[in-house]
């Protein structure tokens, strides 16, 4: 085992409580939705007790109409805002009982964490007992899904908060905040205590993320009065694309355990559909990648992400329009002096490269292309997206996000937000296993 590896299983174990994982010590103090799916796959690698214990715990917080939520209120601890009581998951007549949480989501991992825990597994059987007690909900929460957040019925969903795409402050909302005038917001921010202001969203941002949630406040979370106010209602390619990617994993794991015939039917029905929605309508073919949709506005938001390229991971694009992609992807965001893949178009004149998700590189982003490219046949793209990962983490750290500016990391001092960072961590286990 490497330096590097045994660093990372150091990382995760000292993240770990009772239970379930944080993202990093004082920063992020209570368990995230997305994090905690890619966690456990590197916990699967040298501990799948607490790969299973961490997704058992993120399920065990679901609502019961499948909602599960973006983070759970596991503790009281004031490090953190916006926090439980804030958010007052409460108001939905169906939130959990067990947990405080908030009323938003995070993109659908879990479908694809369960599948790819079983393909790392030694014990295939013991594994797919597991699979099997816990499975029925993640198809639950994909059902919620489609009849709560397709309002078109067109197999896409839509988000209604920033924070739910897990890209908070991406360039491309920018658009939607010119639509929007929240009051000023009375708060004490903590994220700034622990990190550089330079490298987090603004005081100005946080005021039209904490509208957007005292809108749904308002309405008690009704999924219905959302679709209809809520001014942020986006059809993201990320989200969709680990829907979808979640979607056919489910489908591949329902035949491993056998019956589920209507389950697989309905799933196949939603991919067929979803699939086509997605390529007709998320697809650009100027930019020539795929981009967000503003359903509240009913209008294309034509920005080049690190989301713009997600599709890869879950097998949407036809081989020539991958192949289209992967050249605007090395065009724009893969020249020599860049590691890959920066979060936001380095040509853009909104790009930063030290701002959250306005430009770095993050390494969760990184592992679905290393996955996504090689599937497509990509082999040497997958093999640098990898290796700058690598790169990266050796020179600054565990860190939860890098600059994309190859200069910069000449001092190790290119990784920023939280360090020690799980997901990190989890990930880099896994590439390099593969």
């Amino acid at each position: 085992m490497n330096k590097l590896e045994k660093q990372a299983i150091e990382v995760l174990n000292n993240n770990w409580t009772d239970g379930f994982s944080i993202p990093c010590a004082n920063l992020y103090p209570f368990q995230w939705l997305w994090d905690s799916g890619f966690i456990a796959i590197g916990f699967a690698h040298f501990d799948m007790t607490k790969a299973e214990k961490e997704i058992e715990t993120l399920l065990d917080a679901q609502w019961e109409n499948g909602f599960i939520p973006h983070i759970v209120f596991h503790t009281e601890n004031d490090s953190y805002f916006p926090g439980a009581n804030f958010h007052r998951s409460d108001l939905h007549p169906l939130a959990s009982k067990k947990y405080k949480s908030t009323g938003m989501t995070q993109p659908p991992v879990t479908g694809f964490v369960l599948e790819k825990m079983y393909q790392i597994s030694e014990d295939k059987e013991a594994s797919l007992n597991y699979i099997t007690s816990v499975i029925d909900k993640v198809y639950f929460n994909h059902e919620y899904f489609y009849n709560n957040r397709d309002p078109k019925n067109e197999s896409l969903v839509y988000i209604y908060h920033n924070w739910e795409s897990g890209t908070d402050n991406s360039p491309i909302w920018d658009d939607i905040w010119a639509t929007m005038n929240p009051p000023e917001y009375t708060f004490e921010r903590r994220d700034t205590t622990h990190v550089d202001a330079a490298q987090r969203p603004s005081k100005r941002e946080y005021d039209h993320y904490l509208h957007i949630i005292e809108i749904a406040k308002e309405h008690n979370y009704s999924d219905e009065k959302i679709a209809e106010l809520s001014p942020f209602l986006v059809q993201d390619p990320l989200f969709n694309a680990m829907l979808i990617k979640s979607n056919q994993s489910l489908i591949a794991l329902y035949k491993l355990i056998g019956g589920n015939n209507d389950k697989i039917k309905q799933l196949e029905k939603w991919q067929e559909k979803g699939i086509e929605s997605f390529n007709n309508k998320l697809f650009d073919e100027e930019i020539g990648a795929y981009i967000h949709y503003d359903l509240r506005n009913e209008k294309s938001l034509g920005y080049l992400s690190s989301s713009s390229f997600s599709p890869l991971f879950a097998g949407i694009p036809s081989k020539e329009r991958a192949e289209k992609m992967v050249n605007v992807m090395l065009d724009k965001f893969g020249n020599k002096d860049q590691y890959l893949c920066a979060s936001f178009d380095p040509t853009s004149n909104r790009f930063n490269p030290k701002k959250y998700w306005r430009g770095p590189v993050w390494i969760n982003l990184n592992w679905m292309l290393f996955y996504g490219l090689k599937e497509y046949g990509f082999t040497e793209i997958a093999e640098r997206v990898k290796q700058d990962s690598i790169d990266m983490i050796e020179k600054n750290g565990f860190y939860e996000y890098f600059d994309s500016r190859k200069e910069i990391h000449k001092d190790g001092k290119a990784g920023y937000g939280g360090n020690h960072f799980s997901w990190s961590a989890a990930l880099l286990i896994d590439m390099l296993k593969n």
